[in-house]
């Protein structure tokens, strides 16, 4: 019997859950909120289509019970406010690090065990600041961020080259935000094909270009962030966890020499299977891809030293 517990039942976390439950990831789903009700309602609202689409998973909804989450295989944290009008980053960093902090020390109380997958922004420093302050073994705490971005790349690679999605394959590695993600248009591939045997060049850097403001331009259109991608994304590694499916999936990852980086968790190409991230994959960058990591890296460091850890 798998069990999973999901931090927030926003947009993400909802969606999160209802992947996990409508494609039968995981046994028992525990979705948990402090807004009283919350959970409970859109656990309802899920369940109330097991009928209809032949659902065996279970899903509980909860306000602020973490008894509820014990004996959890794996939790994703999806908790956090939004940057608001005013509030300057260090802010934002300062609240959400509180929040993230008691929420892994509540969840590991009861799932002393659990892998951890995080989801709340900014993703890459909330990733680091579990893996200073949780005293886990860094294969236990993954970051989805990198899922999330490959995702958009392939979005847009396979528009570009009139594909099915499925069959096209991209991978983003660096920071998870808009200026520091780096889509790897050179091993982007169609079928087995280097893309480039298809698109020019200006088209391949469109596509990259698309990618790396994947997220505002949602923002842009929905007025709010977009939720229906990143909630699988958090699904797709959760399913890579409890099936040990040795994945090779773009995540936050803590760094200890790998990419010439240590101390910091960043987007890159991991396998991850039933004991978390089982292996950091190191492709061959060229010259022009290693400086754009090396100030992506820059980047993630600046903004994790607003923690206090």
């Amino acid at each position: 019997m798998s069990k999973v517990t999901v931090v927030g039942a926003g947009n993400v976390g909802a969606t999160c859950a209802n992947v996990l439950v409508t494609c039968g990831i995981a046994d028992e789903v525990v979705l948990l909120d402090i807004k009283e009700g919350v959970s409970e309602g859109k656990a309802m609202d899920i369940m109330q289509t097991a009928s209809i689409l032949n659902i065996n998973t279970t899903l509980k909804g909860v306000t602020n019970d973490y008894a509820a989450t014990a004996g959890s295989d794996v939790v994703v944290i999806t908790s956090g406010i939004p940057r608001k009008p005013g509030m300057t980053r260090e802010e934002l960093i300062g609240v959400n690090a509180g929040i993230v902090k008691s929420v892994t020390e509540q969840l590991l109380k009861y799932s002393p065990d659990a892998i951890i997958i995080c989801i709340s922004n900014p993703m890459d420093t909330m990733t680091y600041l579990i893996h200073k302050t949780s005293g886990l073994p860094k294969n236990r705490i993954i970051g989805m961020g990198g899922a999330l971005d490959s995702a958009r790349f392939k979005y847009n690679l396979a528009n570009a080259l009139q594909a099915n999605p499925t069959e096209v394959e991209g991978i983003v590695i660096g920071g998870h935000g808009d200026t520091t993600m780096i889509p790897l248009v050179r091993y982007a591939a169609y079928r087995g094909v280097p893309a480039s045997n298809y698109l020019d060049e200006a088209t391949l850097e469109k596509v990259a270009a698309d990618t790396m403001v994947g997220g505002a331009t949602l923002t842009k259109l929905l007025g709010t962030s977009a939720w229906y991608a990143p909630g699988a994304a958090g699904a797709q590694m959760v399913k890579a966890v409890l099936h040990n499916e040795k994945k090779l999936i773009s995540c936050s990852a803590l760094l200890e020499g790998e990419y010439g980086e240590s101390d910091l968790c960043i987007g890159v190409p991991a396998i991850i299977g039933r004991n978390g991230i089982e292996k950091i994959v190191e492709f061959d960058l060229n010259e022009q891809e290693k400086e754009l990591f090396k100030k992506s890296a820059e980047a993630v460091h600046k903004t994790n030293a607003a923690l206090n850890c």
